[in-house]
């Protein structure tokens, strides 16, 4: 038997809420990735956590201080969300959304 559910997702932060069980975030940590995730996409920077995303991300989420910002990267790069690739940080594959119009579907086939 074959099952397919279709998920419609709406926003980044629901994305990742689809794969946090995997990643367990907490819900702040959801917002902040959340944000870079969205900034990353509007940039250039090819660098996933670079300054300019983290003032933009800071400015957006109401931190003062970007630097603050560091702490979650740790976390992210401890619940192996990200990773450094060279001088760069880059996100895990499984969390990049994909261009397919917000729709995810998944196959479950049970014997």
């Amino acid at each position: 038997m074959k099952k397919k559910i279709t998920v419609n997702i709406d926003s980044t932060y629901k994305y990742l809420q689809l794969w946090n069980g995997i990643f367990n975030l907490t819900n702040t940590e959801l917002n902040i990735l959340s944000t870079f995730i969205d900034v990353d996409k509007l940039t250039k920077y090819n660098n996933f956590c670079s300054i300019e995303i983290k003032k933009a991300v800071a400015r957006i989420v109401g931190i003062k201080d970007p630097n603050t910002l560091n702490n979650y990267i740790k976390k992210f790069k401890d619940k192996k969300v990200i990773s450094k690739v060279g001088s760069n940080y880059v996100l895990n594959k499984l969390l990049s959304p994909s261009e397919n119009g917000g729709v995810i579907e998944i196959t479950i086939n049970k014997s």
